[in-house]
């Protein structure tokens, strides 16, 4: 280490590329592979939005915006959210358009947490949270729910919450969840607030699945306990736009006047032509994420199917993309190295669950936001792979 590396903040010693991705890296040359890793859409972006971001480019809309988004944006965003969801916010002083869910994350866990703070997270868990706490010098405390069906009871966020007393400063939610797919139903909740409204801590709770639950309806938290909530939502998964960079703080005024700051000097705003062409989801193509879920079920029904009928445990989730599965206990134990090895056999990635906590350990995660084709093929290799191979 020459003597510039030490002056790195040493924050950054203690956090690395996400798993997923040196895991997806490390696979990606192996002939013939197929990837069944990120959580990335395989469906286009919707025509209509599409034309709206080039439409923009065309009528030169190439310059900064506020640094809270373009003010039909943040309007639009915050009416998809009261018909969807019945939340009400203040489209001018409740709502930011962010880079992505990525920066949403970033730009509140920042706002909000100080050395020593701790942030308590059900796990397995989505490696995203995680390095932004560890440079903000705070501590990440898991909350395992592997016993419970990945599902936070409130017996469990009540006694966490007790055990660790005023230093926890927030409490993260993701749901529908990645890596298990499992949400929440409205009483589970409910229940959870009733818990988190006796303590002085922030939710932020990460919904940007809401849109892809498969039976019944969607239940943000930020109904129950608005006061305490950040929420973060956006357009990657509801409408394939993963690489337009759009995502979406909604919040309290009291507490966006803070987040805005921290989102200023991160990014000064998201991308016009991003925003252009995310008012048109928001509005005339509302409704993209009801057409695409039908799809996404009949691939989990397929994927849940073949993999219960090689042995492995899996919680059906009832939204999101991913399967997460229990690898079989004839089989290796590690999941880097059992993925490791399907990769090599039979030419298939699928993500080690260790990518995603402790708590993974021993699991899989496998994305079925891929074609039937791909799912199908994907499905005859694993099953070759189980039937050669002997722990």
């Amino acid at each position: 280490m020459n003597k510039l590396q030490q002056r790195f903040n040493p924050q950054v010693n203690q956090i690395a590329v996400s798993l997923i991705r040196q895991f997806d890296e490390r696979v990606s040359s192996i002939p013939n592979i197929l990837r069944l890793t990120l959580g990335e859409p395989d469906f286009n972006t919707p025509e209509a939005v599409k034309a709206a971001g080039i439409e923009a480019i065309e009528q030169n809309f190439s310059h900064y915006t506020g640094m809270a988004g373009l003010p039909e944006v943040r309007e639009a965003a915050c009416a998809f959210i009261k018909k969807k969801y019945q939340l009400e916010y203040d489209w001018q002083t409740e709502a930011i358009v962010t880079v992505g869910g990525t920066e949403a994350i970033s730009a509140a866990l920042l706002s909000i947490l100080e050395p020593g703070d701790k942030v308590l997270l059900p796990s397995p868990v989505y490696p995203g949270y995680a390095p932004v706490i560890t440079l903000a010098n705070a501590e990440m405390v898991n909350m395992d729910t592997s016993h419970d069906g990945f599902v936070l009871t409130p017996e469990l966020l009540e006694s966490t919450l007790k055990g660790h007393g005023e230093a926890v400063k927030a409490v993260v939610l993701n749901y529908p969840s990645n890596p298990t797919g499992v949400t929440y139903s409205r009483e589970e909740v409910k229940a959870l607030a009733d818990v988190l409204k006796k303590y002085n801590v922030f939710v932020i709770s990460d919904e940007i699945y809401s849109e892809l639950i498969y039976d019944g309806t969607h239940t943000s938290i930020a109904e129950f306990i608005p006061e305490q909530t950040i929420l973060i939502n956006g357009l990657s998964k509801s409408h394939a736009m993963t690489g337009w960079r759009i995502g979406f703080i909604f919040a309290p005024q009291e507490l966006t006047k803070e987040i805005i700051k921290v989102h200023q000097y991160l990014v000064t705003a998201a991308s016009t032509i991003s925003q252009k062409a995310a008012y048109v989801a928001l509005t005339t193509s509302i409704d993209e994420g009801q057409k695409v879920k039908q799809e996404y079920k009949v691939r989990r029904d397929f994927v849940y199917n073949k993999m219960t009928e090689m042995g492995f445990e899996v919680a059906k989730p009832s939204g999101a993309f991913y399967i997460f599965a229990k690898i079989p206990a004839n089989k290796e134990q590690d999941s880097m190295a059992f993925c490791v090895d399907v990769a090599e056999k039979v030419q298939l990635a699928v993500i080690p669950g260790i990518a995603f906590g402790q708590a993974g350990e021993g699991y899989i995660r496998i994305s079925y936001a891929a074609s039937s084709e791909q799912l199908e093929e994907a499905m005859k290799r694993l099953a070759n792979y189980m039937e050669s191979t002997i722990a």
